[in-house]
């Protein structure tokens, strides 16, 4: 995933039937404590779902480097 200050692209708009075809996801790393988040986007083709399943499992065991809790994970769609 892409993260979101990084992600200054002068590529421009996607077509419309391109865009239909998407799911957009922002992706929210939080530690319990609130001394740490970081935001990430990124987008997937619907036929490609399996990716993001990948993707998402990439986050299950990530803990905070300062108080070892386990990063909570909040997943906005735009589908």
């Amino acid at each position: 995933m892409e993260i979101e200050l990084n992600n200054k692209t002068t590529d421009g708009p996607f077509n419309d039937s391109d865009n239909e075809n998407l799911i957009k996801v922002r992706a929210i790393i939080s530690c319990p404590s609130g001394d740490y988040e970081k935001k990430f986007r990124n987008q997937f083709p619907r036929k490609d779902l399996e990716l993001m399943v990948v993707a998402f499992k990439i986050f299950d065991f990530m803990t905070c480097t300062k108080c070892g809790e386990l990063l909570s994970l909040r997943l906005e769609f735009e589908i």
